[in-house]
C-alpha cells in the first residue's frame, strides 16, 4: 500500500505519542482549502516511542477526532516513520514491462531487506531515467516490517476507517514542504532550506534544495521533555502539565526556571543537527533561512531565539498560510495548531496525486 495512489478525498492522520491529528484537505485550481480537521490527546501508554502497543485505545482516540472533524471521508492516509522503513534507489533496466519491473524489483529487494521477505511489505516507485544511463531507471525502493503496517490497520479499523494508503512520514514532510514556499524567497527556487520539525518526543531536521530533501536526520528530542519538567517542578499529573504548558497559569518562575533552560537545549540540538548536516559531505554550506514547524515553534520568540544563536535567518512554518479554512476546521483550533500540522498536511496531499 506504500505509495498507492488514489483520486478520491483522503484524511491525512499524524499519529504521535502526544496527539492524533486529522485533517481533510480539498483543491481547487492550485489552491487548497482546509474541510475539516481535529486532534485529540493519545491515549496514556497507547503509543511507545513511536510503536503502537494499545490499538483499541488509539482506535478510540481517532473515532473521537473524527467525529468531532466531522469529516466527510472514512478513507485515510497514514504514516509510518523514517526508522522503521528502509529506502534505496535502485537502477533498472528501462525496457522492462510493468509486470517483469514488478519481479525484478522484487528479486532485488531481499538483497537490501535484513527481514525474511515474508515479514516485510514493501513497495516501489519509478523515479526517471538514469542521469548516467539513460537505459536504466532510478527506482525507490521502500519497505519496512509488515507488523508495523499492521499495527496502524488495525487502529484505523478500531476506528471504523480504512487505510488507503501508508506512507513514510519523510515523504509526507516533503510532500508538504510545497505548502511552505510562500515563506521562502522566489518559492524556494534557487534557496536552501532547514525545517527542523520539533515534535513532541522527536525532531525532524531537514534540508531541501530547490524544495527537494537532499539531508534528513531524526533525533530524540521534543515537547514532552518540557512537560516533564513541569510535571516535576510543579507535582502535577503528565495531562495537567501538558494543559498548564499550553493554556498557561503557571508561576511566575516558569519562564526563568523551566521554559528557558528548555529553549536553550531546544536551540543547542538545532545548532548540533545543522553541524550534522554541515559535516554530512563536501561542499556543504550554511542554509539561507530555517524555517522551525512541530508544537514547539509555538513557544513566543522562539524563531528569533533561534536566529541570534545560530546567525541564520529563522521564521515559524505555517503550511496553512495559503490555505482558505473552512468554517467547520477553523472552529477545532486548525490555525492555532498549524505549525504542528506538516506530516498530516503531507499526508492529506496524496488525495491529488
Amino acid at each position: 500500500m506504500l505509495f498507492r495512489k488514489k483520486s478520491q478525498p483522503l484524511l491525512g492522520l499524524d499519529i504521535t505519542a502526544s496527539s492524533v491529528k486529522l485533517i481533510e484537505l480539498s483543491q481547487t485550481g492550485r489552491r487548497y482549502r482546509v474541510e475539516s480537521y481535529a486532534a485529540e490527546p493519545t491515549p496514556p501508554s497507547s503509543v511507545n516511542e513511536r510503536v503502537i502497543v494499545d490499538t483499541k485505545a488509539l482506535g478510540d482516540a481517532i473515532r473521537r477526532a473524527v467525529k468531532r472533524a466531522g469529516a466527510r471521508t472514512s478513507d485515510v492516509a497514514i504514516g509510518i516513520n523514517g526508522d522503521a522503513a528502509i529506502t534505496k534507489i535502485i537502477q533498472m533496466p528501462a525496457s522492462l514491462s510493468e509486470r517483469e519491473l514488478e519481479g525484478q524489483v522484487e528479486i532485488q529487494a531481499d538483497q537490501y531487506i535484513p527481514f525474511p521477505m515474508e515479514e516485510v511489505s514493501f513497495d516501489f516507485e519509478i523515479l526517471g531515467s538514469n542521469e548516467k544511463d539513460p537505459e536504466l531507471l532510478n527506482v525507490l525502493l521502500v519497505a519496512t516490517r509488515t507488523e508495523n503496517v499492521d499495527q496502524r490497520q488495525s487502529a484505523v479499523d478500531a476506528a471504523g476507517l480504512t487505510a488507503r494508503i501508508v506512507d513514510v512520514e519523510a515523504f509526507a514532510l516533503e510532500n508538504a514542504f510545497q505548502l511552505l514556499s510562500h515563506q521562502i524567497p522566489d518559492s524556494g527556487a534557487g534557496q536552501t532550506v532547514a525545517i527542523a520539525d520539533i515534535g513532541a518526543s522527536s525532531t525532524t531536521f531537514s534540508v531541501l534544495q530547490d524544495l527537494k530533501v537532499i539531508y534528513t536526520r531524526d533525533f530524540a528530542f521534543g515537547g514532552q521533555q518540557l512537560t516533564e519538567e513541569i510535571m516535576r517542578t510543579y507535582g502535577l499529573s503528565i495531562g495537567d502539565a501538558g494543559r498548564a504548558k499550553k493554556q498557561g497559569g503557571l508561576p511566575s518562575n516558569y519562564q526563568p526556571e523551566v521554559l528557558e533552560p528548555f529553549v536553550d537545549d531546544m536551540t543547542q540540538q538545532v545548532s548540533r543537527l545543522l553541524q550534522f548536516y554541515l559535516a554530512s559531505g563536501g561542499g556543504r554550506e550554511q542554509p539561507d533561512m530555517i524555517l522551525v514547524c512541530g508544537g514547539c515553534a509555538n513557544i513566543a520568540g522562539i524563531a528569533d531565539v533561534i536566529s541570534s544563536r545560530v546567525g541564520i535567518p529563522t521564521e515559524i512554518g505555517d503550511p496553512l498560510g495559503q490555505m482558505k479554512i473552512s468554517y467547520k476546521a477553523n472552529s477545532q483550533g486548525v490555525h492555532k495548531d498549524a505549525t504542528a500540522l506538516l506530516t498530516a498536511c503531507g499526508l492529506a496531499l496524496r488525495s491529488f496525486d
